[in-house]
């Protein structure tokens, strides 16, 4: 078959349209393929922005506990008597009170000064120790297991027992009837409001 001029003429415009055609496909190849790699941009970047939420809200949520905890704690503390400046002359009352009711035949203490255990800043509040040692003369040990369990559970303050020794008595001691004597080192512990902290 032979072509003449006229007929190239025809292909060549038939050639021009196939090249416009693919040029147009690929165009909209890239195209498509920019849009869904941007589409995948947002995607992640509104996946990332959802996560933070979600991180930020979980904090928020956990320190309302915290606060919510540590309310109810301090407010304990409070019905107590733990909370406040230390309550010296009610813990003397409270000493006297336990060996006349025990019937212990002998006592002396000393307190030592009141110190600052720990602060927490962000719950407003610091606690404070004053140590207690104390000489008990006994009848029995269960003297002395009565008189801390009782002294724990009335004194107004958090009593912690860091040390007792008990031995017995020589022969020939004074006639009240002591048999033991317990040497104790107690942290007597209270809980005060910060300087400058809002009430709970």
């Amino acid at each position: 078959m032979k072509l003449e001029r006229r007929d190239i003429a025809k292909l060549q415009w038939y050639a021009l349209l196939a090249v416009v055609a693919i040029a147009v496909a690929v165009a909209a190849g890239l195209w498509s393929s920019a849009g869904a790699a941007k589409a995948r941009v947002g995607r992640d970047a509104a996946a990332a922005s959802k996560t933070q939420i979600e991180q930020r809200l979980g904090q928020v949520r956990t320190e309302e506990q915290e606060i919510k905890m540590r309310t109810e704690q301090f407010q304990q503390m409070e019905q107590a008597g733990i909370t406040g400046a230390e309550k010296r002359l009610d813990w003397t009352e409270l000493l006297r009170d336990l060996q006349r009711q025990l019937r212990l035949p002998g006592m002396t203490y000393e307190f030592g000064p009141q110190l600052q255990l720990e602060t927490s800043p962000a719950a407003g509040y610091a606690f404070h120790s004053s140590q207690l040692k104390i000489q008990l003369r006994l009848l029995h040990e269960e003297d002395l297991l009565n008189f801390i369990a009782r002294l724990q559970r009335e004194a107004k303050a958090m009593v912690l027992v860091r040390h007792c020794k008990l031995s017995r008595l020589p022969p020939g001691n004074p006639g009240d009837g002591a048999q033991l004597l317990a040497e104790c080192t107690m942290e007597w512990v209270t809980l005060r409001r910060a300087s400058g902290a809002k009430q709970p």
